[in-house]
């Protein structure tokens, strides 16, 4: 089904967010300079990608922020929230609010990437656009707004993406900031998108979720473990997403070490 993005959802467009995308999407043909690659540098980014996207989005932003599928002692949450600070997706409130009305609105109008308009809306144009449900985000972070580390990721995160950028120039040079800045957004980025847009799309489905939502296994891999996202939207609660032997899920791993360890507790898995 495919839908004019204008006729149900009339967002206005956010200039600041269009003009960042094109920039990002642009600064990425620099590792077709000359001396820019190095193995050291992609190295960085792949390290990088493990610890913004894994750590920070699937663990930190998703699965302990937004859905509480566990606890863990407030100083290895607030690590975990810098990590995702660092995938410069948008602050975290707003991260953790939209993906809340994702799940209480999933395909459906107010679905702030409802991806029954479309795989370019669902993947990324909707967040270059100002959805009208964005007036509920204060309504839907109540619960941290008010912590101060939160806040100041929230109000900080580009410049904290700059200060590594530094960081990463002053230790390897260029190719480090290349590699590990620019590269290792886009593909953060579109990795995190395509959980948005083909996991709602293509992949098989376990489970009657109410909603297009599908498993998918290459997105799987890309974000450690978010691909399995019909099994996801079938028990929010859980902090496993993978549920078959063969959907493996590298977050949910991470939290079983960090449970043996004693340093997530009260952790939600779907009961068999």
């Amino acid at each position: 089904m495919t839908s004019n993005v204008s006729q149900f959802n009339p967002a206005s467009p956010r200039p600041k967010v269009i003009i960042f995308t094109c920039i990002l999407h642009l600064a990425v043909l620099l590792v077709f300079l000359p001396h820019t690659f190095s193995w050291a540098a992609l190295g960085v980014a792949v390290f990088l990608h493990w610890i913004t996207i894994g750590l920070g989005i699937s663990f930190g932003f998703h699965r302990l922020a937004t859905h509480r599928s566990l606890q863990t002692p407030k100083w290895l949450e607030y690590f975990l929230i810098l990590c995702g600070t660092l995938a410069l997706q948008g602050g975290v409130l707003g991260w953790v609010g939209y993906h809340r009305a994702h799940h209480l609105y999933s395909d459906q109008e107010k679905d702030p990437h409802n991806s029954t308009q479309g795989f370019w809306w669902s993947h990324i144009s909707w967040l270059m656009h100002s959805v009208p449900m964005r007036t509920e985000l204060p309504r839907l972070t109540k619960d941290i707004a008010d912590d101060p580390f939160y806040r100041f990721c929230h109000r900080y995160y580009i410049e904290l993406q700059v200060a590594l950028g530094v960081i990463l120039y002053f230790i390897g040079g260029w190719s480090f900031v290349i590699w590990g800045i620019f590269v290792r957004l886009f593909v953060g980025l579109h990795s995190t998108m395509f959980v948005n847009s083909a996991c709602h799309m293509i992949g098989y489905r376990s489970h009657d979720s109410k909603d297009r939502s599908t498993n998918c296994w290459w997105v799987a891999f890309l974000t450690f473990g978010e691909g399995w996202h019909n099994n996801h939207h079938a028990f929010q609660y859980s902090a496993r997403h993978g549920l078959q032997w063969w959907e493996i899920d590298v977050t949910w791993m991470t939290i079983r070490l960090l449970q043996f360890l004693g340093l997530a507790t009260n952790v939600k898995v779907v009961q068999k």
